[in-house]
């Protein structure tokens, strides 16, 4: 799978992701309204709000991304509604031939984590039959348990041709309470990456490894770094655009060839109709407006990348 996500970045020319992380304040009136009229104001109503926003987006922008990223907790607070309207974005997301970054941050120790491993990523045996419950291509993982949590999350990828992106540096303010501590003279973050690329050794595609990594656009000099630590190492990078990164930090999370990182930004994409920027599409174009934002995104990032 990282063979194929390499290969749709190559054809769109677009090393981005788009966060599918839908809030219910994000979704136009008219798209509530239509789904309330069919379900009330219940999960289900919610649920159908998201499905038909997704699709909308998707719809507008399949043909020049390469990848998508469901945050599941979006899902996960409409319940069992909202796990349904999660996989049928998965289902819809991959017909169109996009790759599928889970964002579900799972992480715990062997048993458990290989059932959440086998439920996103791998084959679920029942009886005499067997079925793929949720079918993402890439899950995004906390490394905090140590090689238990992560390993059975590397069997399955061995065994499924599939994939993970391990937390190492995340974007958000408060990362380094613990995440830049100090573990004899070196950052904690360091270690994790090291240990990353050790684990992405075990599990190689052409080119790069199935065993990826999350290092947010926040911080940029620790991208740096960790990309010498982790030469093989996909870095999945949040934190684009509404979070304050943009092209001009990116460039040294990319190695030479132009590949080996993958941008995600959500809310700048999923919601630009609400930007000032993009107001003149209005609610009833919000899709054409997510369109532009990708489109605007892919050219920041390019030039960044020709100019460094």
């Amino acid at each position: 799978m990282i063979n194929k996500l390499i290969a749709n970045i190559k054809k769109t020319g677009a090393p981005i992701v788009v966060g599918l992380d839908p809030m219910l304040n994000y979704i136009p009136k008219q798209i509530q309204e239509a789904a309330f009229k069919e379900f009330g104001e219940t999960l289900e109503g919610a649920a159908e709000a998201i499905w038909q926003y997704n699709k909308g987006i998707v719809d507008a922008t399949y043909d020049l991304i390469p990848a998508v990223k469901p945050q599941i907790a979006m899902y996960e607070q409409f319940g069992i509604p909202g796990l349904t309207a999660y996989k049928r974005t998965v289902d819809y997301c991959k017909e169109k031939d996009l790759v599928v970054i889970g964002d579900i941050k799972r992480g715990d120790i062997g048993s458990t984590s290989a059932a959440y491993a086998v439920g996103h990523l791998g084959k679920v045996q029942v009886g005499s039959k067997t079925y793929v419950p949720f079918n993402e291509d890439f899950a995004t993982v906390n490394p905090y348990l140590g090689t238990d949590g992560v390993k059975p999350f590397m069997d399955v990828c061995k065994e499924e041709k599939k994939g993970i992106f391990v937390l190492v540096k995340t974007s958000n303010p408060s990362s380094g309470e613990f995440q830049d501590r100090i573990i004899e003279k070196r950052p904690l973050y360091e270690w994790v990456g090291e240990k990353v690329a050790k684990w992405g050794d075990e599990l190689m595609g052409d080119g790069y490894s199935y065993v990826g990594a999350v290092v947010g656009a926040t911080y940029p000099e620790m991208g740096k770094v960790l990309r010498k630590l982790m030469p093989k190492t996909f870095i999945l990078v949040p934190g684009y655009g509404a979070q304050g990164g943009k092209g001009a930090d990116l460039v040294h999370f990319f190695n030479k060839d132009g590949l080996g990182a993958i941008v995600n930004s959500s809310r700048g994409i999923i919601a630009a109709y609400k930007q000032e920027k993009y107001a003149k599409f209005g609610k009833a174009n919000y899709a054409d407006a997510s369109r532009q934002a990708v489109k605007d995104m892919i050219l920041d990032i390019s030039t960044a990348l020709e100019n460094r």
